[in-house]
């Protein structure tokens, strides 16, 4: 062992006790890897530099702006959405959704975005249904981790062992190389989980320290907007039928008030936004809100010719997305207070409707149109998020009080879902098809959905997660370094003289023990830049294809379920699951070992070691 290659390790040592300790920042120690290497002349400036031009790195820049396109567009919280509403009141059904669900979607998106975004989820379905969250948030992280297991680009672990096969002048792996294993893991995993979750956190936390920040179900219980929701469709014959709304007076006439509109539009629901001139048709489903809910409603739906629709929760839940709700009240300066709603016109004038009023701290009911205002009145509206951002700049008449918390889920770019939906499968098809290559693919794809303005180019910029990228740039001289001081042959010359007597098997085993333990306590995609080279070089030292080996280190990267600091992922449920280290270690270890049976099982079949 030479003094670089001792020189190397300690580096290598340096970075992997700083990732386990998480101080710095893993971008931060990358960034001090970039800067050191050349000052010990192990590396020129252009070989330490040389990442940021790798194809993979860009490749997995190009599927962050791809996966913030499906966010804008609401197709991931559809997905959310059809979840709440498929999965009902069971447990078992839930689990076994929620993970399929994630893992498809985490298989051409970023894994830890789509959990960054089912958490609120997965909370709002755990309230609802009385259950600890603890008991579905490490399913959840599973099948992310396993998503990176169903296709190349699920991750970038999968996507630095191509590049390490292309920079060896092999082919690399197909799109769906990784599927048949990933498919097999994944139905483990649901029905390894669904033991294991009792042993997950099984005790409902009676309490939350802190204000929570305000939601729509709190401004519909303060102001008993669930007692009055209805959703009712129009029939044919209707006498409705194509007149505008502010024309039909139904609010002053019948006590209901229209908040908004599904109608059917091709192979979608579409929600419109009830304004006054918005015209009635056939088969829309009017989403209403009624003056009193003691009111007896019958006469009136035969005499209009409506349907009431079963309303399983709250449509402004439902629709969070797009239909939203914000407190109203009067500064100091307003010249409203003396006026009655009907004066205030909200929706001629800002295409909201008010769909409460509080006073002296009580929700008042009623036909409340011709109610006088008083200035320390508190108005409810209801309306899209963009008119009620604009409200938010009638600082003269009006003080939108804090928004909830669904703000931050809204879809600025709901209408262009179909687009991002027909983007996303020609990302697929052509990536599938090797017309061009992946990374020139992804980058199509990214332009594609900037022209049909599903993202625009400041969130594009804003969705690559830098510091992960830098991580990538900041490790692939490490995999050079070792190379060319010998440390790669000795890892691969350890790895024979320990285990190379007992079969290619015992190796494969090896090499999975070896990346999955490393992965426990540096970032997945770190190792995965450490493994790779040595994956290659063993199976050259045997004579063997390198396929099955990469392969290999590719399950393993993604196996990263025994700690909770091996992976992003696992770090993001571990607040909201009240989960402590150990949970992870006795319940992702299991679980680690049932994938490295699979794995040294199916990886030769599929890749075989000695091809003829």
């Amino acid at each position: 062992m030479n003094a670089e290659l001792l020189l190397v390790l300690a580096m290598l040592l340096l970075c992997m006790g700083c990732f386990a300790a998480n101080k710095p920042r893993t971008d931060v120690v990358a960034l001090v890897v970039l800067a050191v290497f050349p000052l010990t002349g192990l590396l020129t400036v252009q070989q330490t530099l040389a990442g940021f031009s790798d194809p993979a790195v860009i490749l997995i820049a190009a599927l962050f702006v791809v996966g913030d396109g499906l966010v804008r567009t609401g197709i991931v919280y559809r997905l959310g959405d059809w979840l709440v509403r498929v999965s009902g009141n069971s447990e078992i059904r839930l689990l076994i959704l929620l993970m399929l669900s994630v893992a498809a979607l985490g298989s051409i998106m970023s894994s830890t975005g789509v959990v960054a975004i089912f958490i609120p989820v997965v909370l709002s379905i755990c309230a609802r249904l009385n259950i600890a969250p603890g008991r579905l948030m490490m399913p959840l992280a599973f099948a992310a981790l396993i998503s990176g297991m169903q296709t190349l680009v699920a991750t970038p672990p999968n996507m630095v062992v191509q590049s390490e096969l292309q920079r060896q002048g092999m082919d690399g792996f197909h799109f769906f190389s990784f599927t048949p294993i990933g498919l097999v893991v994944l139905l483990m995993g649901v029905g390894y989980m669904l033991l294991a979750r009792r042993w997950l956190n099984p005790q409902l936390e009676a309490g939350q320290s802190g204000a929570p920040r305000l939601k729509l179900s709190d401004l519909a219980r303060n102001y008993r907007l669930k007692e009055r929701e209805l959703r009712l469709k129009v029939l044919p014959g209707s006498p409705l039928l194509e007149q505008q709304l502010n024309e039909l007076a139904l609010r002053k006439e019948f006590g209901i008030n229209v908040v908004a509109i599904e109608r059917q539009q091709r192979f979608r629901t579409l929600l419109l936004n009830a304004t006054g001139n918005t015209l009635v048709q056939a088969g829309d489903i009017l989403l209403v809100d009624l003056a009193d809910p003691s009111m007896e409603l019958l006469p009136s739906c035969q005499h209009l010719g409506l349907e009431p629709q079963p309303l399983s929760h709250s449509y402004f839940s439902f629709h969070a997305h797009e239909l939203g709700l914000a407190e109203v009240a009067f500064p100091p300066e307003s010249s409203l207070p003396g006026k009655t709603i009907q004066q205030l016109a909200f929706r001629s004038q800002y295409k909201l409707n008010v769909v409460g009023l509080r006073r002296k701290g009580e929700a008042l009911l009623g036909v409340l149109v011709d109610e006088v205002l008083q200035p320390a009145d508190k108005l409810l509206v209801a309306g899209n998020w963009k008119d009620i951002h604009q409200l938010q700049q009638q600082s003269r008449d009006f003080l939108v009080l804090s928004l909830p918390a669904e703000v931050d889920e809204v879809t600025p770019a709901a209408r262009k879902a179909p687009h991002a939906l027909f983007c996303l499968a020609l990302m697929v098809l052509l990536m599938v098809s090797g017309v061009v290559p992946n990374v020139i693919a992804a980058l199509l794809t990214c332009l594609l959905m900037g022209a049909l303005r599903c993202i625009d180019l400041n969130s594009a910029y804003k969705a690559i997660h830098w510091p992960s990228l830098i991580l990538i740039v900041g490790m692939l001289p490490f995999a050079l370094a070792l190379q060319q001081t010998g440390g790669i042959d000795l890892a691969v010359g350890s790895l024979l003289y320990l285990v190379g007597e007992r079969g290619d098997y015992a190796l494969l085993a090896a090499l999975f023990v070896l990346t999955a333990v490393t992965g426990s306590f540096v970032s997945n995609t770190a190792t995965a830049v450490l493994m790779a080279p040595v994956a290659v070089s063993l199976a050259n030292s045997l004579g063997a294809s390198p396929y099955p080996f990469a392969m290999m280190v590719a399950v393993a990267a993604s196996a990263a379920f025994m700690t909770p600091v091996s992976s992003p992922i696992n770090t993001l449920v571990l607040q909201p699951g009240k989960y402590r280290f150990f949970d992870f270690v006795r319940i992702g270890t299991p679980f680690t070992v049932l994938v490295l049976v699979v794995s040294v099982l199916l990886v030769p079949l599929l890749f075989p070691l000695y091809p003829a």
